[in-house]
């Protein structure tokens, strides 16, 4: 049975707030000589210090050339290492450094100060719900089944 539907779509108002929020975290990384892919790599690093890159691709979740990018340019201001894996050649060992340590400090900083910002004048009856709202509309994308279809009125099956 199709829901009423009131308002705007509610991906609408979604995606802008998105991109309203990443725009101002963006920022606020910036703020302080980071941006969001450093801060994710350095995030999980400094929850497993020593990585292998592939590991780190996985749970960053940035594949490839562009982990690789950013990875470069992160060794280059000294935020970390890469070194072969004396056991496999073919295995780079990512470490975070003492100066990528602080960088991560700081973004830290920046990040609890953001979220600090999210959550202004809500109480946590409002973040509970919000939460428990944004997972189900997560489970309602990701269940697989495809329930936006318009209903199919002629009685004719579609090939």
């Amino acid at each position: 049975m199709p829901v009423a539907r009131t308002g705007p779509p509610i991906g609408l108002q979604l995606t802008r707030t998105s991109r309203a929020v990443s725009r101002a975290f963006d920022d606020a990384l910036a703020a302080v000589g980071g941006s969001l892919p450093t801060w994710r790599v350095l995030l999980s690093l400094h929850g497993a210090p020593v990585a292998n890159q592939r590991q780190l691709a996985a749970a960053v979740g940035i594949q490839g050339a562009t982990l690789t990018h950013h990875l470069n340019a992160m060794e280059s201001a000294g935020l970390l290492t890469r070194r072969r894996d004396p056991a496999n050649r073919r295995v780079h060992r990512v470490e975070l450094t003492e100066q990528g340590s602080d960088a991560f400090d700081r973004m830290r900083a920046a990040a609890i100060a953001f979220d600090r910002r999210l959550r202004a004048d809500l109480g946590t009856a409002d973040i509970d719900n919000l939460l428990q709202l944004l997972a189900r509309l997560h489970t309602n994308i990701t269940s697989g089944s495809d329930s936006c279809a318009e209903p199919d009125t002629t009685g004719v099956a579609r090939t």
